[in-house]
């Protein structure tokens, strides 16, 4: 059995120092900034509003759970005058909360996410095996890398409102265009740096399959994916990152809602609390997005079969 250690010191002092100082920078600046809203929220008002928020969620779960009682008892009777009347279910349409956006984001960068990687990695490591399809598609790639968000949410924009119309939609249209914009921004550095992984296949490694004469999908298997992984990762985490940067863009413009359309729906407001709830959003923005770094790196931990290798 593995004893457990507890981290040293050191190792918890210094984040905690430098978030400290971090905080006070943040206040002593923010208190020096006057806008037409009042002074720039420091960290004490964005974590009042944070609190607000979160019982606004309270109060909305609250409303929520009176409205399906209330239905509930509605329903009762109504069947206990008429054991055959029609028993009609209604589903509850409040606002949105806070924590509902955040849900919806993740939901949204989540499904952009995966379906680019399920697109970058095959064809990562078609362009990493095959230099004939390298030269094919590589042009294409440095071409529509540098696309901003931009310019590609008109056109999914105007492609979604030709192609996707139903009486019953599975999904909405404000949904849809963010994941697409999400995974066209998002895949480029998971094929590219696929592709980097599959490069990096030794010589001798190579042998070894030739030697052993293993088919092609077996030394893709046993080969070519093991020591792809650590460059693979890395590029997954990449597209994560620009994932969820691209995501609040595609959410303000599509109306999305989601943490996007909560930070546009606070800069429309311009009431005396915006600012520190655009802040609030701001801090939720950035250590989700640090917490989803970490679950890639753990991903990539688990995966690699190099347990004994430092990953950052």
């Amino acid at each position: 059995m593995v004893p457990f250690r507890l981290p040293p010191l050191r190792s918890l002092l210094a984040p905690l120092i430098g978030l400290t100082l971090f905080l006070a920078v943040w206040q002593g600046v923010a208190s020096q900034i006057d806008t037409s809203l009042g002074k720039f929220p420091g960290p004490i008002e964005t974590w009042q509003q944070f609190t607000n928020l979160i019982e606004e969620y309270q109060q909305e779960k609250v409303r929520e759970q009176k409205f399906y009682e209330q239905q509930r008892i509605r329903n009762e009777k109504k069947l206990q005058e008429n054991p055959n009347a029609k028993i009609v279910w209604r589903e509850y349409r409040g606002m949105p909360t806070y924590l509902d956006k955040i849900q919806r984001s993740l939901i949204t960068v989540a499904s952009g996410f995966l379906l680019g990687s399920l697109i970058a990695i095959p064809v990562g490591l078609l362009i990493g095996i095959s230099k004939t399809a390298y030269s094919a598609i590589n042009p294409i790639i440095q071409v529509l890398k540098p696309i901003s968000p931009l310019a590609w949410l008109p056109l999914v924009t105007i492609v979604i409102s030709a192609v996707y119309e139903s009486e019953s939609p599975l999904f909405d249209k404000a949904y849809l265009t963010s994941m697409f914009v999400v995974m066209l921004c998002s895949l480029w550095p998971t094929i590219i740096n696929t592709a980097a992984g599959v490069g990096s296949v030794t010589r001798d490694m190579q042998n070894v399959s030739r030697v052993l004469r293993l088919s092609p999908l077996t030394h893709l298997r046993k080969i070519v994916l093991p020591c792809t992984i650590p460059s693979m990762f890395t590029g997954l985490r990449i597209s994560l990152g620009i994932a969820w940067m691209v995501l609040i863009a595609a959410e303000m413009l599509a109306q999305n809602p989601g943490l996007g359309k909560f930070v546009w729906d606070e800069f429309q407001n311009g009431s005396s609390q915006s600012l520190a709830r655009i802040m609030v959003a701001v801090v939720t923005i950035g250590i989700i997005g640090f917490l989803l770094d970490r679950l890639m790196l753990l991903a990539q931990r688990w995966v690699s079969w190099d347990k004994t290798a430092t990953l950052r």
